[in-house]
């Protein structure tokens, strides 16, 4: 392996970031704000995605629940991602484009908040969770990369969209994990108070 070509990859990934931070500072701030004023109401945040993103979603619920950086009570967020016997009936029993849409529709409320994440903005599933979050009257946060695809068509308003200026799904997933570090910093410092 060249160590040129590993050197590039840190290269090309502190360049997104660096190139990121200018555009999408503002919607994690705004991101922040929704998400801890949802879990201060006593609502939850609901997370789903596909592939790495999924991970990503269970990372974050995992945060929220445990802890961040620092000791504090669980928050409540659900990774749609994880319940294999939920996923397995519902792809089965109705369509695979169904698995996330399902499970918000029974277990979503009105002021929680859905965090969406796909790196294309384009997989199914995920266009259907965002269609359902908002028949349940939730806020979305949608990360997607390469300009947004289909989620742009499907936010509303009062959505906010966190959209990793890339093409490349490697980036945009390295982007999508130092946003939700954001979020989870961000929602322990105003629960907490800024160290």
């Amino acid at each position: 392996m060249s160590v040129e070509r590993i050197q590039q990859h840190f290269r090309d990934s502190a360049e997104v970031k660096l190139v990121a931070v200018e555009t999408l500072a503002l919607p994690i701030a705004a991101a922040i704000d929704t998400m801890f004023g949802a879990l201060a109401n006593g609502n939850r945040i609901l997370a789903c995605g596909n592939g790495g993103s999924a991970a990503d979603a269970q990372h974050f619920a995992a945060e929220l629940i445990g802890r961040f950086e620092r000791d504090r009570p669980g928050l409540p967020a659900v990774a749609l991602t994880t319940d294999t016997s939920v996923l397995t009936s519902l792809a089965n029993d109705y369509a695979y484009d169904q698995i996330f849409a399902r499970q918000i529709r029974a277990l979503g409320q009105p002021g929680d908040v859905l965090l969406s994440i796909t790196t294309s903005g384009n997989s199914a599933n995920v266009l259907a969770a965002i269609e359902a979050a908002h028949e349940r009257e939730m806020v979305v946060v949608a990360l997607t990369g390469n300009g947004g695809g289909n989620v742009n068509s499907v936010l509303t308003d009062l959505d906010i969209h966190i959209c990793v200026p890339s093409e490349r799904t490697a980036r945009i997933q390295e982007v999508h994990l130092l946003t939700i570090h954001c979020l989870c910093d961000g929602i322990d410092a105003m629960l907490l108070g800024e160290e």
